[in-house]
């Protein structure tokens, strides 16, 4: 039998997806009590796909709904499921009234309602007792005809190889709340691990998924909602939660964002550091910013609801708006703080909220001003910079270059900072810098009179400047 460790050597590429399955932990137990009907129903009202359901094996071989094998939690008096018949641990009732339930009440109650789907957990002792148990459930499944509603975990890898014997086609998942717990012999006959969040890794996520498995993270009752700021970035197949409402909310923002792996350097083009989000789907902020000029590596690129995010780190994202492939960025950020103003005869310019989404108005550039720019993006073979009014396509806009050389300039303007100040062209046309161009280009004439100087169009070097000054 091969170590784990020798999982961590594979290398392989899982294809990302966006759907996850929400999975109630005993229902919605923070509303209800634990894996009553009304703790059921409250998790398939808020969302839940799946309820997980705990059982134990009675006196008289009945599956009772039970987390725990001595009742005394939920019902305040002391009875072990074993040593007792079902209709003795049936006079015993919960919070909120209801009996304990067996599995067989719970199929029943749900059977004419197909969107409910149960994952129940095989409760055993180390020993592997109950030894009927795996017999009992699929008996139920095949009574109440669920065998494409329900799914099977366990802490016992001898209950899901009995459940693979007894019935081959349904799901299996083994619970690891360690590392250690999991080898190649526990993956011969699971189809899936459910992972405790206290060890769950991106990394681990897609060696398991490479090697067949699908992966479902769990947490304790102790769940904190805040977990699932982070967990939602990872490429699970599903989650089990106390906040069935939560994973769902999340399911959905997920589910409609177009998710790319990628594996790019960018940068940010800005005038100063800009937000970074523990998630985009509910924008939960980080502590910390990503400043301007500084290489990262992005892994991830997250377009939904007309925005988009770069994912530069673990847990941590950045506005696509402001982010510029890392080979361009010499060519843009000489500009950033630079001024621009409409081109002769353009009557406005319409600033939008994004360059990447451009749908919503934020303002309108007017003729005769100047406007600083306090970032750029390259978006497909269009430049675009914020202004106070926006972000604005530049196509309708003119440069105005500052008189001195920037501290990092493009080596396409070293021809024009090499003449003197007297015989520079004062407006260009930014749009020049998109990737494919390999001068910048004067713009248009603007007018003779005014305090810019007469251009022809044609490309920037020292000979073409002299030659249109002494034309």
């Amino acid at each position: 039998m091969r170590k784990w460790s020798v999982l961590f050597l594979l290398l392989g590429i899982y294809v990302l997806t966006t759907a996850f399955v929400v999975v109630g932990h005993r229902g919605d137990p923070l509303n209800a009590p634990e894996e009553t009907f009304q703790s059921i129903d409250s998790a398939f009202t808020h969302g839940a796909n799946y309820v997980e359901l705990d059982v134990h094996v009675s006196q008289d071989n009945v599956l009772v709904v039970s987390h725990d094998r001595d009742l005394y939690r939920v019902t305040n008096t002391h009875a072990i499921v074993s040593e007792h018949p079902f209709a003795e641990l049936q006079k015993l009732h919960q919070a909120n009234g209801e009996p304990i339930h067996s599995l067989d009440e719970v199929f029943a109650h749900f059977q004419s309602n197909p969107k409910a789907k149960f994952l129940i957990e095989t409760k055993k002792t180390k020993h592997g007792n109950p030894k009927n148990m795996e017999a009992l459930l699929v008996a139920l499944i095949q009574k109440y005809h669920m065998e494409n509603r329900v799914m099977v975990h366990s802490f016992s890898y001898e209950s899901l190889a009995e459940m693979k014997k007894l019935m081959p086609a349904i799901p299996r998942i083994f619970i690891a709340g360690s590392l250690g717990r999991l080898n190649f012999e526990r993956f011969t006959v699971t189809t899936g691990v459910n992972i405790s969040s206290e060890i769950v890794t991106p990394q681990l996520v897609n060696q398991l998924h490479y090697i067949g498995q699908k992966v479902y993270v769990w947490d304790e009752m102790t769940e904190k909602q805040k977990h699932w700021d982070s967990v939602v970035n990872l490429p699970i197949d599903g989650v089990v939660t106390n906040y069935p409402e939560v994973g769902h909310e999340y399911q959905q923002l997920k589910g409609e964002a177009d998710l790319k792996t990628i594996s790019d350097d960018v940068a940010v083009v800005s005038d100063r550091p800009i937000a970074t989000y523990e998630n985009p789907y509910a924008l939960v902020p980080n502590q910390h910013t990503a400043t301007p000029g500084i290489t990262l590596h992005a892994t991830q690129y997250v377009a939904m609801k007309g925005r988009a995010f770069y994912q530069v780190g673990e847990n941590t994202f950045v506005d696509a708006d402001y982010v510029n492939p890392e080979t361009l960025c010499p060519n843009l950020v000489p500009f950033v703080d630079a001024k621009v103003q409409l081109r002769a005869h353009q009557s406005s310019a319409v600033g939008y909220n994004s360059p990447t989404h451009p749908q919503n108005k934020t303002g309108s550039l007017r003729p005769n001003r100047q406007y600083t720019i306090d970032a750029i993006k390259v978006v497909n073979s269009s430049v675009w910079v914020k202004t106070d009014r926006g972000w604005v396509n530049t196509a309708s806009l003119l440069l105005t270059l500052p008189s001195a050389r920037p501290t990092q300039f493009t080596t396409q303007l070293s021809a024009y900072f090499g003449e003197k100040a007297a015989d520079r062209i004062a407006l260009l046309n930014l749009a020049a810098l998109v990737p494919g161009s390999q001068l910048i280009k004067p713009a248009a004439i603007v007018s003779q009179s005014g305090p810019f100087a007469t251009v022809t169009p044609g490309t920037i070097t020292a000979q073409s400047i002299k030659k249109e000054r002494t034309s």
